[in-house]
Formats: C-alpha cells, sequence, structure tokens
C-alpha cells in the first residue's frame, strides 16, 4: 500500500492511502507508480493525479505543475494548485478558457493564454468525472 499526500502551498487536497497513483510528467507522460516503484523524482504537467484506491475507486484532482516525488512507499504531489473535483468552480473555468482562446486568436504565441487554457481545460475535465 502506498502512503500519499497531494499538497499545494494553499492546502492539503489528499492524505491517505492507495494501491496506484497515476500523474503525468513532463519527462516521460503518463506515469503508474504502485508499492515497490523505484526512487523517482519528477516535474508534473498541467494535468489530473489519479488516486486509485484498493477497491480500485479513484480521486482525481487537477494539478497545476509541481513535483512527484515517489520514495519506498511514500508519493507525495506538490503542485502551485491542486484541486479535487468538487472543489472546481466550473462556470469560471470555463470562462478562463474563453477568455484564454480568445487570446490565442489574437497571438497563437502567447504562453501566458495557452497555460491558462490547459489550466482551464483541466479542470473541466476533471470536474466533468472524466
Amino acid at each position: 500500500m502506498l502512503n500519499v499526500q497531494v499538497v499545494s502551498p494553499e492546502s492539503v487536497s489528499y492524505t491517505g492511502e492507495a494501491s496506484m497513483v497515476v500523474a503525468r510528467t513532463v519527462e516521460g507522460g503518463d506515469i503508474a507508480f504502485q508499492p515497490g516503484h523505484i526512487p523517482f523524482i519528477g516535474i508534473l504537467q498541467v494535468w489530473s493525479v489519479d488516486v486509485v484506491k484498493e477497491d480500485g475507486s479513484r480521486d482525481t484532482f487537477a494539478v497545476h505543475r509541481g513535483f512527484v516525488q515517489v520514495s519506498d512507499t511514500d508519493i507525495t504531489i506538490l503542485s502551485d494548485v491542486s484541486e479535487a473535483k468538487d472543489e472546481i468552480d466550473v462556470p469560471r473555468a470555463e470562462r478562463a478558457l474563453a477568455e484564454a482562446e480568445q487570446a490565442l486568436s489574437a497571438d497563437a504565441d502567447d504562453a501566458g493564454a495557452a497555460y491558462d487554457k490547459a489550466r482551464a481545460e483541466v479542470r473541466i475535465r476533471v470536474a466533468a468525472g472524466e
């Protein structure tokens, strides 16, 4: 069993046990951690993190960059922002998505707008349970 923490500077989104954690890193794409995984540190993409429990149920969090660290049976997800499904303000995320898309239509190379779009999309996806 894994001991998992999903934390941001503002809050602790999850503390508990899991049989697997799935995250997306910038170096290797999606990666699953299970008991016995080698020590690992990776940089997270703006994406979701799934905490899979022993019974197969999942808690999914929208994660906005950060790091994942694996050491023995401990997994720590430290991100700029981490939000559980029920914490996401969907209308706000939809407005942010529309604003980001508008900014990108004016300047396709706007890195800030691209980041805002990715954040809004992952929030909407996690809130929808996808």
